[in-house]
């Protein structure tokens, strides 16, 4: 099973909100790796986390995850499963100062005590390079064992000097049965959850909250603990949850995406191809999948229009007109009409034969025009404006095409470093079969059309 968070009860966690009265999620924090479910590949039996953790030889590291998949908690286990002192800052609210306040204080701990202390870093993609490079000197010389949590990928948002002193651990999103797993420890536990209130909820139900949960432990717990809230007991105390509860507890399902997070790019990645390999339906679901997230119809339909250009092409000329439409109707409309042209787009442009052949050759040609750049343009192809450029030669010997047969003319129109060279090749779907006009342009070696 992927993802993890909650498990069997156990022990409170010492963390503040854990106490009666906090939210459900935060009181069904687990506290041990006994109780924590999921994550198998991470923290399973056998795992390298789970070594170093039974050793107490803890390294460094980055958890990265989308939310609800028990960073925070982990953290945490680690931190009471090691004996160490846990510290921990959020990079929303917290500076370089309250970074040197912590390592002080772990310094003087270490000197004092002997006891080692974890400092974890929620988000800590929103530090800056200098608050990041900050931290280097204490994780190199050991002072801090430091856990950075964060939501986007470590490669774009963690500094490289940093990144390479920390192993970084991929978490996953919950997998439903896992959901499910947390919703019933919830129910049953009387001390932290929701056991002895009189909740109960049956299996449809559970899955339900399951599914709308997204992947999300604690959205799963937040939806279990607020359609209890709104049921009203019958005459015996029993408040039976129904779907129309966790309807109204969920609204909207949660949409894990940031328009400049790796959901953004990932997910436009997809769309993209989905279109390209001709699959209209998985290219409308990840149209659907953005603009429902409140993804800028605008960044969309350009791309629709990049792919027109690039992924069409000449295999169907009537594709880049309608892309470009698609795309004035969305500035013109607005959302949600935007979606209409977007969706039409979409469909015809995933449904239209391929051919990269232009952007192919473009790139093959852009590649001599840096080898070539300081080359004169061949006298015979200059415009002869003055008497001075006439007595040069230039223009002498252009051959004018619409006086020769067929208006076709074979006449050098490079440099000789360049003459020669095959930039394009049609394709051989749609409205680009190799007429006689593109064989008499692809003569010479090939470049970069293989």
């Amino acid at each position: 099973m992927q993802g993890g968070l909650f498990g069997e009860p156990g022990r409170a966690v010492a963390r503040a909100g854990s106490e009666a009265g906090a939210p459900l999620a935060a009181r069904m924090r687990p506290a041990s790796l006994d109780e924590y479910v999921g994550q198998q590949g991470v923290i399973g039996p056998g795992t390298a986390l789970r070594r170093m953790i039974e050793s107490d030889d803890v390294p460094s590291m980055i958890l990265w995850g989308p939310p609800g998949t028990g960073k925070t908690t982990l953290a945490t286990i680690i931190a009471g499963a090691t004996q160490r002192h846990f510290d921990e800052l959020s990079a929303v609210n917290s500076g370089v100062a309250d970074m040197r306040k912590s390592v002080a204080e772990a310094r003087d701990r270490l000197r004092l005590t002997g006891r080692r202390t974890i400092l974890f870093i929620d988000e800590i993609h929103r530090f800056n390079r200098a608050q990041q490079d900050a931290l280097l000197p204490h994780v190199e010389a050991g002072t801090v064992t430091l856990i950075g949590a964060t939501t986007e990928n470590p490669s774009f948002y963690v500094v490289a000097p940093l990144l390479s002193r920390c192993r970084v651990f991929v978490l996953k999103l919950l997998e439903p049965d896992e959901i499910e797993v947390i919703l019933r420890r919830a129910l049953e536990d009387e001390a932290r959850g929701l056991g002895g209130s009189g909740v109960e909820a049956s299996e449809v139900v559970l899955q339900a909250i399951a599914r709308a949960a997204g992947g999300d432990g604690r959205a799963a717990l937040t939806i279990l603990d607020l359609a209890a809230r709104i049921t009203e007991p019958d005459e015996g105390g029993v408040r039976a949850l129904t779907l129309e509860a966790v309807e109204q507890a969920t609204q909207h399902p949660t949409l894990l995406y940031d328009k400049e997070g790796d959901a953004h790019y990932d997910q436009i990645s997809a769309f993209i191809k989905s279109m390209r390999d001709s699959d209209p339906d998985g290219a409308l679901y990840w149209l659907a999948r953005m603009l429902e997230a409140g993804e800028d119809p605008l960044f969309v339909a350009r791309r629709i229009v990049i792919l027109a250009a690039e992924d069409v092409g000449l295999a169907d000329p009537r594709a880049l007109p309608l892309a470009v439409a698609a795309q004035q109707a969305c500035h013109f409309l607005g959302m949600p009409e935007a979606r209409l042209p977007l969706a039409e787009a979409v469909v015809y442009l995933a449904r239209a034969p391929k051919s990269n052949s232009a952007y192919r050759a473009y790139e093959a040609a852009a590649e001599d025009a840096r080898n070539t750049r300081n080359d004169p343009v061949p006298l015979h192809l200059r415009n002869a404006a003055t008497g001075l450029m006439r007595t040069l030669g230039y223009g002498q010997g252009y051959r004018y095409a619409h006086d020769e047969p067929g208006h076709v003319v074979d006449q050098t129109h490079r440099p000789p470093s360049a003459e020669g060279h095959r930039y394009y090749r049609a394709g051989t779907l749609g409205s680009e079969p190799l007429d006689g006009a593109a064989e008499r342009g692809a003569k010479g070696d090939d470049r970069g059309t293989a």
